[in-house]
């Protein structure tokens, strides 16, 4: 009991935390009313909240200790295992459209949203905020090289001819293994052979205490699995809540889905900008978007031939290919100075409501 003393002084004193209430009521509803799935949806969100901020805590607790570059990229590594439960599940379903689109849209919002809202929170309190432009420039890399590997599928003409499907088949398994290839490549060259470019600008600010190590480490696990658990009743409600709330599926599948997905990453992210930190909330905004792009969509289309009732390809619609590729250079554009103001921050979240309204009023014959 002594061990958790920290975290439940941190819950005792952070009045968001106390939502954790909802959690045992969410899990009790699910099973007495599984049919109500607008109340379900309700409180799943309610749930996730709080659980992201205990995220944000453990994972700032973790970076003090590792730096930002390595508590980004734990941050979106967890953040992007809810991403992954959630896909398994349709992925054995054999739901691809909502596995790519719940893909494409994580891409998207994480950076467009994640990484305009951060540099909009920190700009606020800060007049100008630096970070280190090389690791920015390396993940918008990564992001291109996915965009172009999603693009190129979508080259093939006359796609539903079994010619063309079965040449999309091999050249997505083919994609798939060289983008992994090149994720991994691309640790070992900003953690071990080049890791001195990719230290941290030191401006941050004096936080409070922070968790222990341990602790940490054992929050960021525990909660990563209650997210995931929460996670999927938020699936499972969201279509028929979504409905009651009047939005088109396009809108949930490429908005709604990927912002509760990514709210424990966001969380991480808005907290590292408000403390200066903005090497941490780069790295968790770009770091998970490269991660899903180059990690989590090969490796799902690697696992369709094992627990899919067919295999998945790389084939997304074009619409989600413009919007992946318009997102990557708007991130390379705006990270290119390793400066930030609140305005820049502004400038992106404008194309993310641009994305974001069009797939609000799309006409539900173009879905």
């Amino acid at each position: 009991m002594v061990a958790f003393a920290p975290l439940l002084q941190e819950i005792r004193r952070n009045p968001v935390l106390w939502l954790l209430v909802a959690l045992p009521v969410l899990f009790f509803t699910r099973l007495i009313e599984p049919e109500a799935h607008t109340l379900l949806f309700v409180l799943s969100v309610l749930t996730i909240v709080p659980l992201a901020v205990l995220l944000s805590r453990a994972t700032e607790s973790v970076a003090v200790k590792t730096g930002d570059t390595v508590g980004g990229l734990l941050n979106a590594t967890l953040g992007n295992l809810t991403e992954l439960i959630i896909a398994l599940a349709a992925l054995r379903a054999g739901q691809y459209m909502l596995v790519k689109a719940s893909l494409a849209g994580a891409i998207v919002t994480n950076t467009l949203f994640m990484l305009g809202a951060s540099f909009l929170i920190g700009g606020l309190k800060h007049h100008v905020q630096e970070y280190n432009r090389v690791s920015a420039r390396l993940q918008t890399g990564l992001l291109f090289l996915a965009a172009i590997a999603m693009l190129t599928p979508s080259l093939v003409p006359d796609p539903g001819s079994a010619a063309a499907s079965s040449f999309t088949q091999k050249l997505s398994v083919g994609l798939s293994v060289l983008l992994i290839g090149t994720y991994a490549l691309g640790l070992v060259f900003s953690l071990k052979s080049h890791r001195e470019f990719f230290g941290g600008t030191d401006h941050a600010e004096a936080g409070g205490g922070t968790l222990p190590l341990r602790l940490a480490l054992a929050t960021l696990a525990g909660v990563t699995v209650l997210v995931a658990l929460v996670s999927e009743v938020f699936i499972e409600s969201v279509q028929q809540a979504a409905v009651a709330f009047g939005m088109s599926p396009a809108f949930v599948g490429f908005i709604i889905v990927a912002l509760v997905g990514g709210a424990a990453e966001m969380a991480s992210a808005f907290s590292g900008a408000r403390k200066n930190r903005l090497d941490l909330s780069v790295g968790i905004a770009l770091g998970s978007s490269s991660q899903i792009a180059l990690f989590v969509a090969p490796v799902l289309v690697l696992l369709s031939y094992v627990i899919g009732p067919a295999p998945m390809n790389l084939l997304f619609w074009p619409g989600a290919v413009v919007m992946v590729l318009v997102s990557t250079l708007t991130a390379f554009l705006t990270t290119s100075s390793g400066r930030s103001t609140w305005f820049v921050g502004v400038l992106v979240l404008m194309v993310y409501l641009i994305f974001a309204m069009t797939l609000y009023l799309l006409p539900p014959g173009t879905q």
